[in-house]
């Protein structure tokens, strides 16, 4: 500006002044022409370096009016008619042309394009503009045929742009922005994980386009679900269309959103199963069973501490049972669905939420009913004196019973009793629109006492048919080395057997013999008596004793002849009688003295005896 008046001075000093000055001896008329026209060359060059701009690439000139122009009416910052202040109209990189701008406007051509990065979202705030309805909180979003023409400040303000927050936002890319209209600060963008529901929560009653979430501008936001269900008591939860101020009934899936998040409030809710672990916090007692070397069954009883993990929902459920207090231990599986999101954040807040202020205190409280209560359970019928009743098939009878629950019965009765609580608990989580998809027992902490017994009568039955199993096997040990030894032992056995039966044979034998040497004699003896009748004791006798010496000498012939070849040699020691028995005397002398020798030497004859 300043050299543009020193150029509009000089040139006026040479066209006017100046040819006055020269001296005579110079041509008064070619001189002054010439330094006319140097003195309008002069501010014709100092007015043209008023009048153009350069901007650089990746910049804009905002333009400030300073001279000949009207001032701004009350409440508006920004010129769109060339009033004094701040220009709507900005200028693009590039040279420009336009008379004295240089001296009307303050040209800055120093303000950078905007960028917005990846995984940003730019929010726009406009200081200028139509204002906000009474209740609007944000300005109404750009129309979107008019797309990023919004962004020019002379559109903005003479097609209805509101002054404030903007609804519209700026994705990632370069934008050329009137730093004197606009502010941008800048966020994150909304991102939804897998698995996740975003549910919105709307600050303003406009037209919607977030992608896969798109709606017009509803012309009635009446509540459309989450009301009261009289007969369930399902949670109050009001829920509108989407595109009204409050809770839509849709929520986002998962994806990346660009979006104003002090508009648009988003919750993410986890619609994948949740395991909700109730256990810990109690000492559990334990009694092991032993058996010594005396076969004899030892007790030894420990406690250990069971700490409340991390990730536990809470401790475990303490129960009142015949007089007993068992720690259950509890699992339960929960799942909001996708459509029960917005219930979920209306209703209560969150998932989390929901389970530590409803679902928790209503398990907890339903698992004690109905373990401390009763419950319908089929066992067989009992007489009275406990037997099963049996049918005509002889099958025994099933009866359902209601009876008191009992503290064995949360091992023997888990199913039943897993699906009682899980009927129960069911209808209390859709109260606050969440699923309960299963209910699992854990291990209950039963008091040692109660079972020491049943264990104990379990062992001694596990050491009987132990010792029986062990008596049989050494039986069959025994059996096995018998059987070994009796192998090893087999000819001998063969031989001994063969003795006996050749012993039992030779017994029979004799026996069979005896028997026939008692009948021979029998009837010799009646032969005898019969003699003895007819000949006399003597004759009978003495006919025996010639009638055993005739079967000697037929048996043994050789002491007959060696008896009468050496007969020269005897010595007769044995007198025999000349009486009508003389030859038997002979012989029985002659055997008597071979008997009383022991040798075949001959008996001697007396000579005064005749030998028959």
């Amino acid at each position: 500006m300043a050299g543009m008046f020193i150029g509009i001075i000089f040139g006026v000093f040479l066209i006017f002044l100046a040819p006055l000055l020269l001296p005579l001896r110079f041509s008064a008329v070619i001189t002054g022409m010439a330094l006319r026209i140097a003195g309008a060359l002069v501010i014709v060059f100092a007015l043209a370096s008023t009048s153009f701009v350069y901007v650089p690439d990746g910049y804009s000139a905002h333009l400030f009016r300073v001279y000949l122009g009207y001032s701004l009416p009350p409440g508006k910052i920004i010129a769109t008619d060339g009033e004094k202040g701040p220009q709507a109209r900005i200028l693009s990189p590039g040279f420009h042309i336009e008379p004295l701008i240089n001296v009307l406007y303050t040209v800055d051509a120093s303000k950078p394009e905007l960028s917005v990065p990846q995984g940003k979202v730019g929010i726009l705030i406009a200081k200028d503009g139509a204002p906000l309805r009474f209740g609007q909180t944000f300005g109404d979003p750009f129309a979107p045929e008019l797309g990023n023409e919004m962004l020019d400040a002379e559109k903005f303000l003479t097609r209805g742009g509101q002054r404030g927050p903007q609804l519209s936002v700026l994705t990632p890319g370069r934008y050329r922005l009137n730093h004197y209209l606009w502010d941008v600060e800048m966020v994150d963008a909304v991102e939804v994980p897998a698995g996740y529901v975003g549910v919105v929560k709307s600050n303003v009653h406009a037209a919607v386009d977030f992608g896969t979430l798109k709606a017009s501008k509803p012309g009635s936001c009446e509540p459309v679900g989450g009301t009261v269900d009289h007969t369930s008591q399902h949670i109050d939860a009001p829920i509108v269309p989407v595109g009204c101020i409050g809770v839509w009934e849709k929520g986002l899936q998962p994806g990346k959103y660009y979006l104003n998040k002090n508009a648009f409030r988003i919750t993410d809710v986890d619609t994948k199963a949740q395991v909700w672990t109730y256990a810990g916090g109690y000492t559990a007692a334990k009694i092991s069973l032993t058996v010594d070397t005396k076969g004899e069954i030892v007790q030894d009883r420990t406690e250990t501490n069971v700490p409340i993990e991390e990730h536990n929902a809470d401790s475990a459920i303490f129960l009142k049972m015949e007089g007993w207090d068992v720690p259950l231990e509890l699992r339960v599986i929960a799942q909001v669905a996708p459509t029960d999101a917005p219930c979920v954040v209306a209703g209560i807040g969150t998932l989390k939420q929901i389970e530590d202020r409803v679902l928790t205190p209503s398990i907890r409280a339903i698992t004690r009913d109905v373990a401390g209560g009763t419950y319908e359970v089929t066992e067989p019928k009992l007489d009275e004196s406990g037997t099963p009743v049996l049918d005509e098939d002889g099958q025994p009878i099933i009866v359902t019973v209601n009876r008191p629950t009992r503290v064995l019965d949360l091992i023997n009765q888990r199913p039943l009793i897993e699906s009682e609580i899980e009927r129960r608990i069911r209808p209390e989580g859709r109260k606050s629109c969440v699923t309960i998809r299963e209910v699992r027992l854990g291990e209950p902490a039963i008091p040692p006492e109660l079972l020491v017994a049943v264990r104990r009568e379990q062992l001694a039955t596990q050491l009987a048919k132990a010792f029986v199993q062990e008596q049989s096997a050494q039986q069959q040990r025994v059996t096995s080395e018998k059987a070994k030894a009796t192998a090893d032992q087999q000819s001998q056995l063969v031989q001994a057997e063969i003795e006996v039966q050749r012993s039992v044979q030779l017994a029979q034998a004799a026996r069979n013999s005896g028997e026939g040497e008692r009948d021979k004699l029998a009837a010799i003896a009646s032969g005898q008596q019969k003699q003895m009748e007819v000949l006399g004791l003597d004759a009978t006798v003495k006919l025996r004793q010639f009638e055993l010496l005739l079967q000697f000498a037929e048996n043994h012939p050789e002491v007959v002849a060696a008896m009468f070849n050496n007969a020269h040699k005897f010595v007769p020691q044995v007198t025999v009688g000349g009486n009508s028995e003389s030859v038997g005397g002979l012989l029985s002398a002659l055997l008597g003295q071979i008997a009383t020798q022991g040798n075949l030497q001959a008996p001697a004859v007396a000579a005064n005896q005749p030998v028959r």
